[in-house]
């Protein structure tokens, strides 16, 4: 009798415990899973994660390559562990495989913003006194200016010039901040040094820089590049785009990066002829159009991120001259949840001749793409300061969707 009630107690606690365990297992998942898939028309919806299956909500079957084979459908699943415990709802898009051509190739970046950013407020001095307008005009460093006195302005003379010549008046700016559209008064005052008016205003209407081109699509002559966005040297805020140019650039030297310095690839613009227009400006990359192919490389399939995986993979990049190569890298780990949208993937260089060329990732590296597995699966983005052999990477199938709709925005505008 005794031994028969321990050992129910004993089953009691493997049930509890396992009870706990499948849990504990459903929550991770809930959490670290995507709520949405992209699949390949033709091809099965496979997880990396053992035990875990794609169930059709309506026959309640596991999802078959032959249920995918046309694009542009759309399902509704249900992610099961082990086939038994259901996980969560989630949504399968079915689409056609996708090709492009990784490149690898350094290129210039010519910038001009929408409006001004405002990158610095100062105090002048006026009747002996210290005054800062802008900051009594609640103007702060990040904002936007769009509008002076109902005027677009694009270019840092133009601010200057409207000021000055308000004579003292109030002038109305109109600003970006964030998500809004704000309004603000400034009253600008007469300089003891100069004898202008002024406003207190620093802004910044341009910049440039040196990238690497993660991808081209032959299909539509659009490209991606860098895999975050290019943001201001003093606000670290995302610069808006009003135009821009894309030039051909000649990596000239390296500064090996080691830890605690970041390092950086040198280079210069080969002439001012632009080769592309930038279109977009986002915190996934910049993009835009390339008047061709930077490599003569042939277009490979791009990974959906279920796809991807920790293990070897290679990136493509240029450290001399103008031509990429491959490289060995590691994948060490994967984030695959819908809201991060950057740095996905951490990513370290383990080929001995990178290494010992630029001592890991480097500035200006940025945008270089991962391959593994003959499909395109991210691009380098950042790099670890304390250790510049590692760093972050952003799926492929992120830049892509970015660069979708960027392409169907600017087809849009010009229509």
């Amino acid at each position: 009798m005794k031994k028969g009630k321990k050992f129910f107690q004993r089953l009691t606690g493997w049930l509890t415990a396992l009870t706990l365990l499948a849990g504990s297992a459903v929550g991770y998942y809930h959490y670290t899973l995507p709520d949405q898939f992209r699949v390949t028309a033709g091809t099965k919806l496979r997880l990396n994660q053992t035990g875990l299956s794609i169930i059709d909500t309506v026959n309640k079957k596991e999802i078959t390559a032959s249920a995918l084979k046309s694009a542009n459908q759309n399902y509704h699943a249900q992610l099961m562990l082990f086939d038994v415990i259901p996980i969560k709802t989630v949504s399968v898009k079915v689409v056609q495989e996708k090709l492009l051509v990784p490149c690898g190739t350094p290129f210039g970046i010519k910038m001009f913003t929408n409006g001004v950013m405002v990158v610095g407020v100062a105090d002048i001095e006026s009747a002996g006194k210290m005054i800062n307008p802008a900051a009594v005009a609640g103007v702060k460093v990040g904002d936007i200016i769009t509008e002076v006195n109902g005027k677009a302005v694009t270019q840092n003379s133009q601010v200057a010039k409207l000021i000055e010549s308000s004579a003292g008046a109030p002038v109305e700016l109109s600003i970006k901040r964030n998500e809004e559209t704000l309004t603000a008064t400034l009253t600008p005052i007469l300089s003891d040094v100069d004898g202008s008016y002024k406003g207190g205003l620093w802004v910044r209407d341009s910049t440039a820089g040196i990238g690497t081109v993660t991808f081209y699509d032959p299909s539509n002559g659009s490209f991606g590049g860098l895999g975050h966005g290019i943001c201001d040297v003093d606000t670290n805020e995302l610069m808006p785009l009003r135009s821009g140019d894309v030039v051909s650039v000649t990596i000239s030297g390296i500064v090996k990066g080691q830890k605690g310095r970041a390092g950086e690839l040198r280079g210069y613009f080969n002439n001012d002829f632009p080769v592309g227009q930038l279109q977009a400006n986002s915190e996934g990359g910049v993009y835009g159009t390339l008047n061709s192919s930077p490599v003569s490389t042939e277009a490979i399939p791009l990974a959906v991120k279920q796809e991807v995986k920790t293990g070897a993979a290679q990136i493509y990049t240029t450290v001399d001259g103008t031509t990429p190569r491959p490289y060995g890298i590691e994948i060490e780990s994967i984030n695959y949840q819908d809201g991060t949208k950057t740095k996905n993937l951490v990513v370290k260089v383990t080929d001995p001749d990178l290494l010992s060329k630029t001592g890991g990732i480097v500035q200006g590296m940025s945008g270089s793409p991962i391959v593994q597995n003959g499909k395109l699966v991210g691009a380098v983005t950042h790099v670890f300061v304390n250790d510049p052999t590692r760093g972050y990477g952003i799926l492929a199938e992120n830049m892509l969707e970015i660069s979708e709709k960027t392409s169907l925005e600017s087809t849009e505008k010009a229509s």
